[in-house]
């Protein structure tokens, strides 16, 4: 199951390399696999804390590699 989210990005999600555009639903998506209780609080916008969360910046490896 894929999460749909709103039509702009908001909160922590708008930062995830997981959050992105899908041009098919015309709205941002989580591509995670997000269990019944995920779905919930990621639709409700309330999803803090997110377990695959992963930072969107690109950037991050360059500077660890300095």
């Amino acid at each position: 199951m894929t999460g749909k989210g709103k039509k702009k990005p908001q909160g922590a999600c708008e930062q995830c390399n997981n959050y992105v555009y899908d041009e098919d639903y015309e709205c941002y998506v989580c591509e995670m696999d997000l269990d019944e209780d995920e779905m919930t609080r990621f639709l409700a916008d309330n999803f803090r804390d997110c377990p695959y969360y992963q930072p969107g910046d690109e950037y991050l490896v360059v500077r660890k590699q300095m």
